[in-house]
């Protein structure tokens, strides 16, 4: 039998359909979008008579990635518009059933599902807040199921983006205010969904334009970028001549940088700035892609002083900052690859207390802190000056300034979407708040984060309730 064929017996017509095959993702799907062992997971709790238990989980980096001295949340507002659809229809719960693996689950879980739909509060740090190592930046106070089901799409969100943020809030640093930076990911992103997140992040983090032009539309942004090789390679093959090619794409689109790496990037520049003295053109702006990016634009800028000069082609902000020191002449730089491929964000999400009972991993290299957490962040003429990790139940001190708060309360949202202009300010305020030591590219500093006396108390508390509990199950045996 072939898979196909398997595949249709096994789910349910209305679910399983050709259209399936190309596996593109809508709000309706979103409950789904999950890993199995979250439903596994919410199917043992409701057979217990747990799943509605309260409980909270809370979102955090063990680690900063290497070489970071901060990252910069992101993906808040999607993960909110994924609670808000999250649902789960008859075709769905259906399609559950069709697989065979819930047999043994009680019929109350179907019941569950079918009716259920976010009913929690979620704590979060706004987005482009800078943020550091065990501080959560995302929390879940809901139904003990709810809660669990729905880790999987916020971290894949929340993880990518805040991934494409921080690295843009790096180019913006390295590359400086007056530098146009321009995202031209969309090729390289990990898939469709992800070349649009990756675009919205980067707006956010702080470049100035993306090329996707879905992803620009639907931001109220306008679209950027420039031509290919093939353009070139296809006039000029047909005419004979590099030229031409400029002169065609100038008739429609005037002004536009034109790519000038396909064959002698220094002989295109003499040539054009011929023309120019002939009155024949009038360039704005040129594109570097290959070769010697420093020494090229330095060429240009000698030929044509008057031009924007771009430059792209696998560049991240070490190698901005390495061209800047080297005296390119480059006014803005096309990020892609490095740029929606970087070092991973490795969120987690871990239970921090349930039914009022504080919780806390103790693996190896992996222990958590306990008990629903607040950071607060002191600040003094606008700069950071160390970060407190305390107990939700605490109070701000002086200069201190709670990050978490109140976005969802009992299932609706509190606040209307934030504009991508709020949220890059924010990240241009916050990384301009950073320590230097924070900032740098080699070796930054994080900020130092203070565990509050009674956060330790609770963790002390917590290990030894986990002791006893151990030495009774050895008792046991």
């Amino acid at each position: 039998m072939s898979s196909s064929a398997n595949r249709n017996s096994l789910y349910p017509d209305q679910f399983s359909t050709n259209e399936d095959q190309a596996l593109l993702i809508s709000p309706e799907d979103y409950s789904l979008l999950t890993d199995l062992y979250q439903l596994t997971m919410a199917a043992c709790y409701t057979g217990e008579g747990i799943e509605q238990k309260q409980a909270s989980f809370e979102m955090f980096v063990r680690h900063l990635p290497n070489g970071y001295g901060y990252l910069i949340a992101m993906g808040l507002a999607q993960a909110l518009e994924y609670l808000e659809k999250f649902r789960f229809s008859d075709a769905q719960i259906a399609a559950l059933q069709g697989t065979g693996i819930f047999e043994d689950v009680p019929e109350r879980f179907w019941s569950l599902l079918q009716s259920g739909q976010f009913t929690g509060d979620v704590w979060a740090v706004p987005e482009g807040t800078a943020i550091f190592a065990n501080e959560p930046f995302l929390r879940i106070e809901a139904p003990l199921w709810q809660a669990q089901v729905i880790e999987t799409y916020l971290l894949n969100t929340i993880n990518y983006q805040t991934l494409v943020a921080t690295r843009s809030a790096r180019l913006r640093d390295s590359a400086g205010e007056e530098a146009k930076l321009l995202e031209f990911g969309t090729r390289r992103a990990f898939s469709p969904q992800a070349s649009v997140w990756a675009a919205r992040a980067a707006l956010a983090g702080g470049l100035d334009a993306t090329s996707n032009v879905l992803a620009a539309l639907k931001l109220g942004r306008k679209p950027s970028g420039t031509m290919a090789h093939s353009l070139v390679m296809a006039i000029a093959a047909i005419s004979s001549s590099e030229q031409d090619a400029f002169t065609t794409f100038y008739r429609y689109f005037d002004g536009a940088a034109l790519l000038i790496d396909t064959y002698d990037t220094v002989a295109a520049a003499q040539t054009l700035a011929e023309r120019e003295r002939a009155g024949e053109i009038q360039v704005a702006a040129v594109r570097l892609d290959s070769g010697d990016l420093a020494t090229l634009s330095q060429k240009v800028r000698s030929l044509l002083p008057h031009v924007t000069i771009f430059a792209s082609g696998d560049l991240d902000e070490y190698e901005i900052a390495r061209l800047k020191n080297a005296g390119a002449c480059i006014d803005g730089y096309g990020l892609g690859t490095r740029l929606v491929t970087g070092n991973p964000v490795n969120g987690i999400y871990k239970l921090v207390e349930i039914d009022n009972i504080a919780t806390m991993k103790q693996s190896s290299s992996k222990e958590t802190y306990p008990g629903r957490k607040q950071i607060y962040r002191q600040c003094v003429n606008n700069q950071f000056i160390q970060d407190r990790l305390g107990l939700a139940t605490e109070s701000p001190t002086e200069n201190e300034q709670p990050l978490l708060e109140l976005v969802v309360k009992q299932g609706q949202r509190l606040h209307p979407p934030e504009s991508l202009e709020i949220i890059q300010k924010r990240t241009a305020k916050n990384v301009a708040a950073l320590p230097p030591s924070t900032r740098h590219l080699n070796q930054p500093i994080p900020l130092t984060v203070e565990i509050s006396e009674a956060l330790q108390q609770l963790t002390h508390q917590t290990q030894e309730r986990l002791k006893q509990e151990a030495s009774r199950t050895l008792n046991y045996r």
